[in-house]
């Protein structure tokens, strides 16, 4: 994986990022922010023990990112360009928006044994994907996996509970990632790209049926 995103601002300010899929390297003796750390706000459904892990994977993945725009407005105007190996993405759009992306395939590949589960996803990454086609990705990628778990003489899952039930575990750690961050972002982009986060995975663990019935019209071509 080799993913970069290039923010321009309109006051001439360039910022890159870039996702590799591998976990960052702390430097031996180098000093990490408090809200990094794992007991700092865990998660309450997190696997993970503070003896034997020190950092938070996602927060250690996402702190470059939380540092670098923690002072800025949410609702900027910026250009963004997302280059993968197959191909480029440009628009302009809010800061919000294209961190809610980034964010997103960053804490993905972050090694949270949690969202590991969107890794499959951040794979094919699709950036500035909105709520619909969020949904449409999240229950393709799913019902292809009960294909194949079928394949292997595993019991399917074709009614998506499992995807219900991954999309509120997911809740509970963008919630806790939120409070990570609030004290030190005195900016909104962050904490308004997280919210944004939380909402496209609430459409998928507490309103799939309705937004599956949204998706069953237009694919009938129904408005």
């Amino acid at each position: 994986m080799n993913i970069n995103y290039n923010f321009k601002f309109q006051d001439g300010r360039n910022i890159d990022f870039r996702v590799t899929g591998e976990s960052p390297a702390i430097p031996a003796g180098q000093q990490m922010p408090a809200w990094v750390r794992l007991e700092h706000c865990q998660c309450s459904s997190c696997p993970l023990k503070k003896g034997e892990v020190t950092y938070c994977p996602a927060a250690t993945e996402i702190l470059p990112v939380v540092e670098a725009f923690k002072e800025e407005d949410a609702y900027q105007k910026v250009d963004v360009t997302v280059t993968d190996e197959r191909r480029s993405y440009f628009k302009q759009t809010t800061l919000e928006e294209s961190l809610r992306s980034l964010l997103g395939v960053k804490m993905a590949t972050s090694g949270c044994p949690i969202l590991a589960e969107l890794k499959p996803m951040a794979l094919h990454h699709l950036p500035f994907a909105n709520s619909d086609e969020f949904v449409m990705r999240s229950v393709g990628h799913y019902l292809l996996q009960q294909l194949f778990a079928k394949r292997n003489q595993q019991e399917p899952d074709w009614e998506l509970a499992g995807l219900v039930q991954r999309n509120q575990k997911l809740q509970l750690v963008n919630q806790a990632l939120w409070q990570r961050i609030h004290a030190v972002c005195k900016g909104d982009s962050n904490l308004k790209a997280l919210l944004n986060f939380f909402s496209m995975a609430s459409s998928v663990s507490v309103s799939l049926e309705s937004q599956l019935r949204k998706l069953q019209a237009r694919m009938k071509g129904e408005a």
